[in-house]
């Protein structure tokens, strides 16, 4: 589906602003210790990265590192973002692009326009503490209010008073999307992760594959997937099948294919937590080489010991700790194709985040939800 911006009968208030933003003039968190398709696994994975810094090994020290792509969000969006609050807590903006050139075109479908799409957001909140997170994803047709940014080049960018949310990405960049999603939430975003079709398939498979379990058959022609209710140890072409289906799933809608994705996320993390692939050095360079080349980064972390401390801090973060919800939205009535923002439910998800609080329940019941929970489970 394409990522231009839609016109509609929407209006600024279809944004989900959650009151007034403030400049970063408060006090920043202290320095952290040198500390499309849906990608937790990226930071976990990367923690494995921390065994290789004492090894000595200078080379391969320096290759993981020039493999990191990053972007300067700070620089390009300056100082007119939401308070950088020093309550101990984390929020990262994790998306998975698409570019559709390259080997993500076979991946991706459709023809290679030089376009950049992301067809995942997903807002990752780390409690203080480090031991639970909480997962607020954005539907990528949800319509909003896209303010005015400059990407990471110095280009400056029209804002739109009613386009697709994932058009943020596509007309900007990362800074774009990061400004977008400041400009709806409220929150500062303290980093950055970025993971593409390609990268995420060969992760999988040097991973082994995710076990899983589905409660129904998912056929998808256009996502390649195939599953017969049961027990599968997905590859990695699988997987990216599994987390870009639409169709297979619930109402055919963005909303089914998140729940897909949270439910894979989990299995993922579970999966990481237990194998012992990071014992070996052979398999861990590999998989630092696939992980480190597959990810774009905020310029904070955009070195091999940042990435390995953040990713390192995350470890102790279980998947039955991990609340995943889908940002409130309803279905659009003029056009079943977008979802728009339920502003009341929203500021209460953001309100918590702010506050370093649980998610209430509330705040997430009576809204449009896909109709794709418990057809995916760890193995």
């Amino acid at each position: 589906m394409s990522a231009e911006s839609t016109p509609g009968s929407g209006t600024a208030e279809a944004s989900g602003s959650s009151g007034p933003r403030h400049r970063a003039t408060g006090r920043r968190r202290k320095p952290r210790t040198k500390g499309r398709k849906a990608l937790l696994i990226t930071a976990w994975a990367a923690a494995g990265i921390v065994v290789l810094g004492g090894t000595g090994l200078g080379y391969v020290y320096f290759k993981l590192n020039g493999n990191i792509n990053s972007v300067d969000i700070n620089q390009a969006l300056g100082s007119d973002r939401p308070l950088d609050v020093d309550n101990g807590s984390q929020d990262i903006l994790v998306l998975g692009s698409d570019t559709r050139s390259g080997s993500n075109k076979k991946l991706g479908g459709g023809t290679d326009d030089g376009s950049a799409r992301s067809d995942t957001a997903m807002i990752v909140h780390i409690y203080k503490g480090h031991k639970k997170a909480s997962v607020v994803s954005i539907p990528r047709d949800t319509l909003v209010k896209r303010p005015e940014c400059t990407d990471s080049k110095g280009v400056e960018h029209d804002g739109a008073t009613t386009a697709m949310f994932n058009s943020a990405y596509s007309t900007g960049g990362a800074a774009c999307a990061v400004k977008t999603v400041e400009s709806m939430t409220g929150i500062r975003m303290d980093h950055y992760v970025e993971v593409d079709f390609s990268g995420f398939q060969k992760l999988i498979d040097e991973l082994g594959g995710v076990k899983v379990t589905t409660t129904k058959n998912i056929s998808d022609p256009e996502s390649h997937l195939d599953l017969k209710a049961g027990t599968h140890q997905l590859t990695g072409k699988q997987a990216l099948g599994l987390v870009r289906t639409r169709h297979g799933v619930g109402d055919g809608s963005d909303l089914g294919r998140i729940q897909l994705q949270q439910a894979f996320i989990k299995a993922l993390v579970e999966q990481v937590k237990e194998i012992g692939v990071l014992s070996n050095p052979k398999e861990l360079f590999d998989l630092a080489d696939t992980a480190t080349k597959t990810v774009t980064t905020d310029s904070e972390l955009d070195s091999v010991k940042d990435l390995a401390s953040f990713a390192n801090g995350l470890k102790g973060i279980s998947p039955g700790n991990m609340n995943m919800v889908t940002m409130p939205v309803q279905y659009d009535a003029a056009d079943a194709n977008r979802v728009l923002i339920d502003k009341a439910k929203s500021k209460r998800v953001w309100a918590a985040l702010r506050d370093d609080r649980p998610i209430p329940k509330s705040a997430t019941k009576g809204t449009a939800s896909g109709g794709a929970k418990g057809v995916v489970s760890s193995g």
